[in-house]
């Protein structure tokens, strides 16, 4: 467990999952990015599904940040996405903090993809029946605009969105529906950045660590140690050059601020500091594996 300033921080690998390695790198030659990667006969690579759970000493808030694949999947669709769930990850991990998942105050959802929400929700007994939501106390955060294109994705994204995973939100007490470009919330020490590159109004945690400094949740603007190259942009990305411009931000952030990233789908990463003394943003020091 990590502690900095009021937070309690773990990075936890609730499953994997294996995508395609040139969708994931989009332009960038296999030959500069296969020797850093699991790679399987389909061209695959292996990523983490990574939720940042987040105690907040002084008032007891507990932040689930993602949630992962989940388990709703059948054989085949787990197949085809190489998906390895492990639904009782965040259990532990929130034991060894002595808590539990009811005492989980607030899920943040930086974006609808299945791979970031599915766990937010579980079929209550059958497969296809009545859905549980899996934090029942917690507050489900998500912007209200990024829900509505998840509601109405393009031909190009569609796929990455299954309304099982979400559309509960829409008629839930327990959503909490951000607005605008500024969105705000009462979590104590934590503000919002928005991204647009990858998805529209994607929404990233950063929470404040005291005397200026910060961990940021970067989510997909940067899913792994090897993206924070700014060029080396996923063909998932809805705009490409937004995310070039969004990863350049973030290296200068890195550099004025000492920003803590941290990382959604690394899967021997999951908390570091970049070092940015360079002419191009590198892993620094790992903080939480």
């Amino acid at each position: 467990m990590l502690q900095l300033g009021h937070w309690q921080f773990e990075s936890v690998i609730n499953g994997t999952i294996r995508l395609d390695g040139g969708a994931m790198f989009g332009v960038v030659p296999k030959v500069l990015w296969s020797n850093s990667q699991n790679i399987d006969l389909k061209n695959r690579i292996l990523l983490a599904t990574r939720t940042l759970i987040a105690r907040h000493i002084p008032s007891q808030r507990i932040v689930l940040v993602d949630t992962g694949t989940g388990s709703k999947w059948s054989d085949d669709d787990a197949e085809r996405y190489g998906i390895e769930s492990n639904p009782e990850a965040i259990d532990q991990a929130l034991a060894a903090m002595g808590t539990d998942a009811d005492a989980v105050t607030d899920v943040i959802a930086t974006h609808l993809h299945f791979d970031h929400c599915g766990g937010m929700s579980e079929w209550d007994k059958a497969p296809g029946g009545q859905l549980s939501v899996r934090f029942a106390n917690a507050r489900h955060w998500v912007h209200r605009e990024h829900f509505q294109h998840a509601c109405a994705p393009t031909l190009r994204d569609r796929a990455s969105f299954l309304p099982v995973d979400f559309k509960w939100l829409d008629e839930d007490p327990r959503a909490e529906f951000v607005e605008g470009d500024q969105p705000t919330s009462d979590i104590p020490d934590l503000t919002f950045e928005l991204s647009h590159g990858h998805t529209p109004y994607q929404l990233l945690p950063v929470f404040e660590l005291g005397n200026g400094s910060e961990l940021f949740f970067v989510g997909d603007m940067a899913p792994t140690g090897a993206h924070i190259l700014p060029a080396w942009v996923m063909a998932y990305d809805l705009f490409p050059l937004k995310s070039v411009d969004e990863r350049v931000a973030l290296a200068n952030r890195c550099k004025e601020r000492g920003t803590i990233v941290a990382f959604p789908h690394d899967v021997k990463r999951g908390i570091v500091r970049l070092d940015v003394s360079g002419k191009k943003p590198r892993i620094g020091e790992v903080l939480c594996p």
